[in-house]
Order: structure tokens, then C-alpha cells, then sequence
């Protein structure tokens, strides 16, 4: 029905249709109390009007009335919030296996990278089908990305990373959209996301001509002089790193935290801010040494070690690594 409406965007993914469905019960809801507002205003304005020789009468509350008005907006009210909640967290939880994208923004373009190592700019081919996860930063500004076909829209931070994950449905080209102000030529800051099928989009990329996005996060890694420190054997100044992401970690400070992306991020550019439990903050920033696409290849490196299989080896699981080519993390 709405497909076809204009001012509708088409449905391309999989969490349209929850998102459309709790906008037009939004839209339901603000005009069945707008209708209601204003009849109960033409209403009282009439009946209660002023007249000659009528003399106004003192109207007591009435609890039944006062009970119904409140309940009632109440209960609509927190179908509204629980709908949402359930929308939005479904729309910020990608899946386990979701196929990762990494994204970085910067005045005025959208550089993409796939785990396999296929870059692109202003355009992302992706299988119809497939969970995509986006992970996000910004090299200047905060931008954001939005593709309305998908309805989803999500902020690109300088210094951080966001995620955001979509599931489309139909094959297609979608428009894909900058949503914040991001400097002059912000409403230049377009691109497309092309949905291609199975077969198709594995012909697309066997042209890469790159290799996997670890292979260069490994070939990073050991420029820098990472392997150094960060050693499997109890002479490592750093934690050791195989199998760190995904798990909890004990710092300095007696803090736990889950390795994430964000955490490895943080251990590269400022080391000296989460130190892992049981070793020294002696290792050197990379802030302003390494680029945005960089630390994307570190951090999809790291997250392809693998727990080690010697037994009483010092690892992620019992002597926990940082999380990053540099300062690691130590789990309990």
C-alpha cells in the first residue's frame, strides 16, 4: 500500500516493516488525541459558553474520570516506549555472524572496506540476504549514515567507532545519505548501496584485486613491531592477543571490560589509559602514526587470532591480552 506513496520510502531490508509499523502507530495515536483535543474544545467552547442570567457553577472533580484520563494515555504511552525499546534494540544488536564492513567517513566521501579486502568509495555491494555489520569512524567531523531505504541511520564519530547493522531483503541500488551537517559541501556526501544477488555478488568479488583486511593488519602489525611485546611465552612485555576479542578483561584498576573494537582502538592511540592487570604501561602511542584504514586492518587482524592450542601457554583465557598491538587486557 505504501510502497507506491512518494513520500514513502520503498522497503528494502528487513527491520523497514517494524520500523514503518511503529511510525504509523505514532502517526494513529498524535491524530486520534489531536481529533479528540480539538473536538472536546468546539464542544465545551459551545455547551459552557457564556449566557445572560446564567451564573457560572462550581464543578467538583470527578476520581473516575481523572482515574480513566490517566490510565488510559498511561498504557498508550508504554506501548509506545516497549515497541520502540524492542525496535531500537533490535536495530543496535547485529547478529553474531553478520558479514563485517568496515566504513570511514571524512569530508565528503564514504571509504568502505571488506573483510576480504575489497575497497570502495561512495558505494558498497553487498549480497541480498546477508547480515551486514558497519563498523564506523570518522576521520574529521561527526557525519552520519543513512540509508532510508533500510531505515536505518547511525552517527560516525570522530575517534570511536559506532556500529550499525542492516539485512536487506530486495536487489536493488539504494540511495545512502550523510545526515548530519559536516561542513559545505555536506549535502554532496552521497553514495549508493548496491544489493546484488548471490551469484552476482560473488563474481563482484572475485575481481579484488587485494588481499583479506587481516593479511594487511597482520603485514601493520608486525611493521610497527608489535610481536615484540606482545608474545605467547611469559617473556612478552605485553599480553598475548590470540583469542583476546570477545572476552572480559582485568585492568590495573580493577575494572572488567569486554574486548571490543572500540577497546582495541583505544589500546593503539592512547595505551596508558586501560592497562592490562599484571603488566607495565611502557608501550608508545600510534596516535597521528597510523591512519583510520589502518587501525581498521590492526583491528580486524587482532580479531582473527585464534586461541593458541598448547596447553599452559600464556593466552587471552588465562593471562588475557590488551587488545591491541599494544597494550592488552588480562582476563580474571
Amino acid at each position: 500500500m505504501f510502497d507506491n506513496f512518494p513520500l514513502w520510502p520503498e522497503r528494502a531490508s528487513k527491520m523497514a516493516a517494524n520500523v514503518d509499523a511503529l511510525y504509523i502507530f505514532l502517526l494513529i495515536v498524535s491524530a486520534m488525541m489531536t481529533t479528540l483535543i480539538y473536538v472536546a474544545i468546539v464542544y465545551f467552547a459551545a455547551r459552557y459558553r457564556q449566557r445572560k442570567g446564567e451564573h457560572a457553577e462550581q464543578i467538583e472533580g470527578s476520581t473516575p474520570l481523572e482515574l480513566t484520563w490517566s490510565i488510559i494515555p498511561l498504557g498508550v504511552f508504554m506501548v509506545m516506549f516497549l515497541w520502540g525499546a524492542v525496535v531500537y534494540f533490535q536495530g543496535r544488536t547485529p547478529p553474531r555472524d553478520a558479514t563485517e564492513v568496515y566504513v570511514v567517513a571524512k569530508q565528503w566521501m564514504w571509504k568502505l572496506e571488506h573483510a576480504e579486502g575489497q575497497r570502495e568509495i561512495n558505494e558498497l555491494h553487498v549480497p541480498v540476504g546477508s547480515d551486514i555489520k558497519l563498523i564506523m569512524t570518522s576521520q574529521d567531523v561527526i557525519h552520519s549514515f543513512y540509508v532510508p531505504a533500510f531505515r536505518m541511520k547511525q552517527d560516525v564519530l570522530p575517534g570511536r567507532y559506532t556500529v550499525a547493522w542492516f539485512h536487506p531483503t530486495k536487489a536493488g541500488t539504494y540511495h545512502l545519505f550523510c545526515a548530519e551537517y559536516c561542513g559545505t559541501q555536506h549535502s554532496g556526501m552521497i553514495g549508493s548501496i548496491v544489493v546484488m544477488e548471490s551469484a552476482q555478488y560473488q563474481a563482484w568479488m572475485s575481481g579484488s584485486q587485494g588481499g583479506p583486511l587481516s593479511a594487511s593488519g597482520e603485514k601493520i602489525f608486525a611493521e610497527l613491531g608489535c610481536a615484540t611485546c606482545h608474545r605467547l611465552d611469559s617473556q612478552g612485555r605485553g599480553p598475548a592477543l590470540q583469542g583476546i576479542f570477545g572476552r572480559p578483561v582485568q585492568l590495573e584498576d580493577g575494572r572488567i571490560i569486554t574486548v571490543d573494537e572500540n577497546y582495541i582502538r583505544e589500546s593503539i592511540l592512547d595505551p596508558g589509559s586501560k592497562v592490562v592487570k599484571g603488566f607495565k604501561p611502557v608501550m608508545p602511542t600510534f596516535q597521528g602514526l597510523v591512519s583510520e584504514e589502518q587501525l581498521n586492518a590492526l583491528v580486524a587482524y587482532i580479531k582473527s587470532l585464534s586461541p593458541p592450542a598448547a596447553a599452559g601457554t600464556k593466552t587471552a583465557s588465562t593471562s588475557a591480552p590488551a587488545s591491541a598491538p599494544v597494550q592488552g587486557s588480562q582476563v580474571q
